[in-house]
């Protein structure tokens, strides 16, 4: 990702919503719904995002969970309709302004997310996807961030192409698929003043561990699924540099025909006989499919993620490290 100000900018400019405002009760649901799918059977949370539009701040008052894919006789869509309705009546907010979902290390980039965000964009033009990393959240870094689509990624769904051609006069790339939009999450005044209170009750010996050095596990499970993603990578590379040797062979093969079809009509009309009526060579020589390159550019985005994070992750590790380096060192000379 660009700096805060190149992706401010970013969502000034191609976006109507300059920053999304949660509140801390549809956080703290989020929260529990995701790390309760994650710590039961593994599997990926997602529910509908509830909250009106206010001048250019997209407000998120409350969510709700979809359906589990194990209950086939339920309908997702009717389930939703029913939910709403049922908040409207309560006097909840009830206007559907996206959704959201559950990551692992930063691991959600994915050909459903794009899909399921241009269906949402392209009917609610304010909608918006929440992020909620569940596997950095446990480990003390809180992240949640909400995404929209670019306008070339828009552009790119509608006209259902992934060619390299396409892709290229298009513009896109895995870095210009998402816009990240700003997120603030606020309290009422007697939720803060709880939370205050709810502080001043834990004891100084059982705050947060600054030093801990638990992020080694992390680590390990991020270059594991980098290398995963490398390996992909290099699997689609394989693939289009096939296609591309499949295209010289054709090439060369047109040629060939091409120069003998020319040679056997010069000695037919040396011999006073009429030439050979010309055929297609489009139906001799079948055009070789161009494999989509959405795929191959959906997972060098996860693996500029994974870059990101394992940078991130290190330079935090290597600091704690060195620090209680010192602390060791400072400890054995008291001893000696």
């Amino acid at each position: 990702m660009a700096g805060r100000g190149a992706a401010s900018r970013l969502v000034e400019a191609e976006t109507p919503i300059a920053y999304v405002q949660m509140d801390g009760l549809a956080m703290m649901k989020i929260t529990k719904h995701c790390h309760e799918e994650s710590s039961g059977n593994l599997k990926m949370a997602q529910g509908a995002l509830l909250g009106l539009v206010v001048k250019n701040r997209l407000e998120i008052t409350n969510c709700f969970a979809f359906p589990k894919n194990s209950d086939e006789s339920m309908d997702e869509e009717e389930y939703q309709l029913n939910m709403m309705r049922r908040l409207r009546r309560v006097n909840v907010d009830h206007f559907h302004v996206g959704w959201y979902q559950s990551s692992d290390v930063g691991n959600f980039l994915s050909l459903s997310l794009l899909e399921s965000q241009f269906h949402y964009q392209t009917s609610i033009d304010e909608s918006v996807v929440v992020i909620y990393d569940t596997a950095k959240t446990a480990r003390g870094f809180l992240t949640i961030k909400a995404y929209r689509l670019t306008p070339q990624a828009i552009n790119m769904y509608k006209e259902g192409e992934f060619t390299p051609e396409a892709l290229r006069n298009l513009k896109v790339g895995f870095e210009s698929l998402f816009i990240e939009v700003p997120v603030v999450v606020k309290n009422s005044l007697l939720t803060n003043i709880m939370l205050t209170e709810i502080d001043e009750m834990v004891p100084e010996d059982e705050g947060t561990k600054f030093l801990d050095l638990g992020t080694a596990s992390v680590l390990e499970g991020q270059l594991r699924s980098m290398m995963d993603r490398v390996d992909e990578l290099n699997q689609e590379a394989i693939k289009f540099n096939r296609f591309q040797v499949q295209v010289i062979r054709q090439q060369q093969d047109k040629h060939r025909f091409t120069l003998k079809r020319t040679q056997e009509n010069a000695a037919r009309s040396a011999k006073g006989e009429p030439p050979l009526p010309e055929e297609d060579l489009n139906k001799l020589f079948r055009p070789i499919p161009v494999p989509p390159r959405l795929n191959p550019m959906i997972i060098a985005g996860q693996i500029s993620t994974y870059s990101q994070h394992i940078s991130q992750f290190c330079s935090q590790s290597l600091a704690k490290l060195y620090i209680t380096q010192s602390l060791q060192q400072a400890k054995e000379s008291t001893n000696n």
